[in-house]
């Protein structure tokens, strides 16, 4: 069992996905992380943009269920790449239509992504290239040696279903 963690200034009974916001890192999905400092940097943020007080909701979720047959995960591991890349610039492009894309969830083809997150500076790199103003190459060479978080993000109710609610 591991334990993840999720910031938000709501103590979350129950996950619904379609309050989830759209063009995030890996599709639309309810997001956690194994770093509870980065949890509560989160909700911190959450509250600063929204109101309320920072809450951080933990999910148990047993690992061994990530190799069941019946989900699609889809892990890039600890470091950024340039498949990871290209998938978070495509799930982030509201413009982006080709969802049959392997490099894409914006049809949640994958129950659960897990890697890196693109911080407030890698998103500013993807903007600068959305935008134009920088290369694909440029992009890269900005997120290769910048030192990552994590995500896990749920994309569909079968993957939620994995994740038991923690009480304090």
């Amino acid at each position: 069992m591991i334990q993840l963690y999720h910031g938000s200034n709501i103590d979350i009974k129950e996950i619904d996905l379609t309050k989830c916001r759209p063009y995030k890192d890996f599709g639309q999905g309810f997001y956690l992380t194994v770093i509870e400092e980065q949890a509560e940097k989160m909700a911190k943020r959450v509250v600063n943009i929204y109101g309320g007080s920072p809450i951080v909701n933990i999910f148990e979720l047993d690992e061994a269920q990530l190799k069941n047959n019946d989900l699609s995960v889809k892990d890039f591991g600890k470091e950024t790449s340039e498949e990871w890349a290209r998938f978070v610039k495509n799930n982030r492009n509201k413009q982006f239509s080709d969802y049959s894309d392997p490099e894409c969830n914006l049809d949640n083809k994958y129950d659960i992504v897990i890697g890196p997150i693109a911080d407030d500076a890698m998103a500013l790199l993807f903007r600068q290239h959305e935008m134009g103003a920088i290369s694909f190459q440029t992009l890269l060479n900005g997120l290769i040696y910048k030192e990552t978080t994590n995500q896990y993000s749920f994309h569909t109710q079968r993957a939620i279903a994995l994740l038991r609610k923690v009480e304090r």
